[in-house]
């Protein structure tokens, strides 16, 4: 089975901040035979540079902290997102949850505080209208 997964999951120096994490129940996926992951970055497929300014949705929009809107940029990188998904006909995706991008069920509320809000990231939002089950990494096993 196909999975696709955001690649900053993987270790990958991807996230706005150039950091990395460690997802140990990510390891185990790479462990699996019958499993392949997919990596993608929808802010880099989109254009955006590492490290790039935090950005959070405002409606439908993507803003940066010094107001930069960005939302083109997050747009482009969910199409190129889904356009992997259906290449590799992956019916789920691990995507790195809150991220405006990838977050699914709750992101930042758009004020730079910290406060999560009800929401999808907008390529979480496109994989689940094409019908992907999106899974973040607090739910894996």
């Amino acid at each position: 089975m196909n999975i696709l997964i955001s690649a900053c999951l993987l270790g990958q120096y991807c996230r706005y901040d150039g950091q990395t994490k460690v997802y140990p129940q990510v390891q185990a996926f790479l462990r699996r035979d019958d499993i392949h992951l997919i990596p993608v970055c929808p802010e880099q497929c989109g254009g955006l540079a590492t490290p790039r300014p935090a950005a959070e949705r405002q409606g439908k929009r993507v803003i940066t902290a010094n107001g930069s809107d960005v939302t083109a940029q997050y747009q482009r990188g969910a199409e190129a997102a889904l356009y992997w998904a259906r290449l590799f006909h992956c019916t789920k995706a691990i995507l790195k949850e809150k991220s405006p991008s990838c977050g699914h069920g709750q992101i930042y509320d758009g004020t730079f505080s910290r406060t999560l809000t009800t929401g999808d990231g907008v390529t979480a939002e496109l994989l689940r209208a094409e019908g992907l089950e999106i899974i973040g990494e607090s739910d894996l096993p």
